[in-house]
């Protein structure tokens, strides 16, 4: 089974049109009240003086050139998305369906509490899950991304050391095998970040904590598990050493599909937990966003949750912003509110069930990880003798030295095959990496699938591995110049630059 895109090479909408062409028929009416319109704007107002530059083609043009760009889309329902730290997972339909119920898109943030009880049931009972799951104290869905909600937890735990007159504390210590974004927020929110190295069998060293830990230590963030998709054995001790040295835990949530329902980041002794209410709880992240990062606190640490929080008297539901302590508010409102819908909605259809999406996440990985490691040319660098979480790392390091194949290579070949390329070269701490994560979505025969078309790229690898390097053949633009493709992200381009650009990359020039 193979989920194939047929290759085309569709062009931008500008160049499909042509001078004059027309897809609506305007009445004189129509134009005079548009003409009277743009006359009551005040000059200082418009943007634009002239003709909008505006493709010009008929309606068919129009409808047949988007949905030629949708059958050439990839995504969760056409086929696996192996992202790993992603947890590109099925979205269930019946929660997409709920949350855009006009009950919920057309309610007004500036509505009286009284007039919006059940859309505060729904984020109270889903903060009370939350905390459940995490072991935490006190939830909120306030924090409206997953990188936020790493910076709500950096600056709870800044504030709450400032609030002890331990003004000192300004080392975040952060494992090379964390999620990537952890120093990123660390240093946004004023610490310096403290870097610890994993032991080859995959643990963050214990002996390297102890040797930077002190008065100085604000605390750590640890993805468990880690990037690397192990489990950290040694979290009991990594937290009495923290705690011991007046330091706070931190984690983050990037990963909690491996555990759900099976261990409580708070009974592991972290203080606050991040998580991604786009991973773990199915509400669509990148093109389906946007995203939600809540943030449950355990302890001291509860007092310094942003604000507000939905509560209930026993009469209404109502926004809490009594917590003295609290770093205040993170965002407008309650947070982005139709992703928490659908994580209620996944939630409360699993009930007691929530436990088999780990069960079948760390099986479907390390059923992929026994299959994929019999093949040449790959190796698994840390922990090899360990099981798998979530995501496993796969190293191509040994099948680089061997034909000179890369890692890229090996994903460009993966599209070819009809599949998404799992994430690569991270982490930084395996070479030649992909980080492959299959959640319960996935099927065995799926799974399958992917393992046969890794088979068959690394069997061209050792056999014809210039013609590998010249992968993806059937997609609808062939291999980009990466050089040329990064640049786009640093400028706008116009109509003409983005022309220009295509042919360059499809020729591969520099």
């Amino acid at each position: 089974m193979a989920f194939r895109q047929a290759k085309w090479d569709e062009p931008i909408i500008f160049e499909l049109s042509k001078y004059r062409k027309q897809g609506l028929i305007v009445d004189d009416e129509f134009k005079k009240y548009s003409e009277d319109a743009l006359k009551e704007i005040p000059n200082d107002y418009l943007r634009a003086r002239d003709d909008l530059n505006m493709p010009s083609l008929s309606e068919v043009e129009v409808i047949r050139h988007f949905t030629r760009l949708s059958q050439m889309a990839y995504g969760i329902d056409v086929g696996p998305v192996p992202l790993g730290s992603c947890t590109m997972k099925y979205n269930p339909k019946i929660c997409e369906e709920l949350a855009s119920d006009r009950r919920v898109t057309d309610i007004h943030p500036y509505q009286d509490e009284e007039t919006v009880q059940g859309i505060l049931e729904v984020v109270y009972l889903l903060q009370k899950w939350l905390a459940e799951l995490t072991g935490a104290d006190v939830c909120t869905i306030q924090p409206p991304a997953g990188a936020s909600g790493e910076f709500v937890g950096a600056l709870m735990i800044k504030k709450y050391h400032m609030d002890r007159g331990e003004e000192q504390r300004t080392e975040m210590i952060i494992p090379d095998s964390a999620h990537g974004s952890n120093p990123a927020s660390a240093v946004m929110a004023g610490f310096k970040v403290v870097r610890v190295p994993a032991t080859p069998k995959g643990d963050t060293d214990i002996n390297a904590i102890k040797a930077v830990v002190s008065d100085k230590t604000a605390g750590i963030m640890l993805t468990n598990p880690s990037t690397l998709g192990l489990f950290e054995s040694k979290i009991l001790e990594i937290a009495d050493i923290i705690h011991n040295a007046g330091g706070l835990l931190y984690y983050d949530g990037a990963n909690l599909n491996a555990i759900l329902g099976l261990v409580r980041p708070c009974d592991m002794g972290f203080d606050v937990v991040h998580l991604n209410l786009h991973k773990t709880f199915a509400a669509p992240h990148g093109g389906g966003g946007p995203g939600a990062g809540a943030i449950c606190a355990k302890g001291e640490l509860k007092n310094y949750i942003p604000v507000p929080l939905v509560d209930y008297d026993g009469r209404k539901y109502y926004l809490k912003y009594d917590i003295p302590k609290s770093i205040g508010r993170i965002t407008w409102f309650y947070g982005n509110i139709v992703p928490a819908v659908k994580s209620f909605i996944y939630l409360a259809s699993l009930g007691p069930l929530v436990r088999e999406v780990a069960e079948i996440s760390v099986l479907n990985t390390n059923y992929f990880m026994k299959k994929v490691t019999k093949l040449p040319g790959i190796d698994l660098i840390y922990g090899r003798d360990r099981w798998r979480k979530h995501e496993v790392v796969l190293s191509f390091e040994k099948l680089h030295k061997e034909t000179g194949v890369t890692a890229e290579d090996v994903a460009k070949a993966l599209l070819d095959r009809g599949f998404h390329a799992p994430t690569i070269y991270f982490p930084l701490i395996v070479p030649e990496a992909h980080m492959v994560e299959l959640t319960e979505s996935e099927t065995k025969e799926n799974i399958d699938s992917l393992v046969n078309a890794y088979a068959e790229i690394i069997q061209l690898a050792y056999k014809d591995p210039e013609k590998l390097k010249a992968s993806p053949r059937n997609t609808s633009i062939s291999r980009l110049n990466n050089i040329v493709a990064n640049a786009l992200k640093t400028v706008t381009p116009s109509f003409k630059f983005i022309s220009r650009v295509r042919s360059v990359i499809k020729t591969d020039k520099t």
